[in-house]
């Protein structure tokens, strides 16, 4: 049972959803850890790439669907951090009023149909095929993997730049920022663009994986994302910003895994939600849980050396 459980076939599963996934990470890490915001518009942007990709898609343009989903994506974050910068709108607020606007938005991208397919069209992943005829069945995975290596890339090179350091020290202390003749509201609107990109992007890769596209595609996706955010940053630490790129993908692909596995022992669909709660409820407690455990471990070497110590002074005593 258990060599059915944890198949190569399960493995390679979780990877090319954890690498598409991942982007939706990468995202939530430069607006909640970076920018310290949290854009709770992800739900619905994530389902704006994907209902726009899908549509450029059946035009007969995969890869101009991808640019496109992305563009789609910049046009959520602008209107996410417009909302805030200038409407004086506070970030989660900003995130639900731009979620809810949304959901027809995506209805009408799609036509006013609930779900799209792409069964009969042609997708990045049908062209990575014959492109990668000797990698098999795997090339759905290289494509994938390439895609998440060249945005963690980007991303790791862009922070790095005089504007994503901006960017940080945003996140860090606004007031400081504006004191050194930086625009916070600048910082955040690039910040959430880019984002919104990220998301989207991966929405748009999901629907031409899977050939379709439904409406509610983008429910609890910042839930998910956050726990695989939380779950790399545990795992992998937060010391260098190489590391915690790494951790985010890692996480993704974790927390695809955990879910995969879940499939595997019959889980019943109704429960996905219930077991994906569980699993983010588990990654977010976790920092605090090993924060116990850690001052538990400690406590109890102190008690030890305090009963060697005067244990030792007790017998020397008699």
């Amino acid at each position: 049972m258990l060599a059915s459980i944890f198949s190569l076939n399960v493995l390679q599963t979780a990877l090319e959803l954890g690498c598409i996934y991942g982007l939706v990470a990468l995202a939530l890490f430069l607006s909640y850890s970076i920018l310290n915001i949290a854009d709770l518009s992800t739900d619905g942007c994530f389902t704006l790439g994907c209902a726009v990709c899908c549509q450029v898609a059946l035009l007969g343009h995969p890869v101009l669907a991808l640019l496109a989903a992305m563009a789609a994506g910049v046009c959520s974050g602008f209107v996410t951090s417009f909302l805030q910068t200038r409407l004086g709108v506070e970030s989660i607020m900003a995130g639900i009023i731009v979620n809810t606007g949304l959901y027809t938005i995506n209805l009408a991208v799609m036509g006013f149909s609930s779900n799209l397919s792409l069964v009969k069209t042609d997708t990045v992943f049908s062209l990575a095929k014959g492109a990668l005829s000797f990698a098999g069945g795997w090339h759905a995975l290289i494509l994938a993997a390439l895609v998440i290596l060249a945005a963690g890339a980007a991303m790791l090179w862009f922070l790095g730049t005089r504007l994503g350091l901006s960017i940080r020290a945003t996140g860090d202390n606004a007031a400081m920022v504006r004191a050194s003749s930086i625009d916070p509201a600048y910082t955040i609107t690039v910040g959430l663009c880019i984002s919104g990109s990220l998301t989207a992007l991966s929405g748009g890769l999901l629907a031409q994986y899977q050939k379709s596209c439904d409406i509610n595609v983008g429910t609890g996706m910042v839930t998910i994302a956050l726990a695989s955010l939380i779950i790399g940053e545990t795992l992998l630490g937060k010391r260098t910003m190489v590391r915690r790129v790494i951790g985010v993908v890692f996480g993704s692909c974790l927390y695809r895994f955990i879910v995969a596995v879940a499939l595997r022992f019959n889980v019943p669909a109704a429960a996905m939600k219930l077991v994906s709660a569980l699993i983010v409820a588990a990654a977010i407690s976790m920092p605090a849980i090993r924060s116990r455990a850690a001052f538990e471990k400690r406590k109890q070497e102190a008690r030890l050396r305090h009963a060697k110590t005067y244990g030792s002074s007790e017998k020397e005593g008699v």
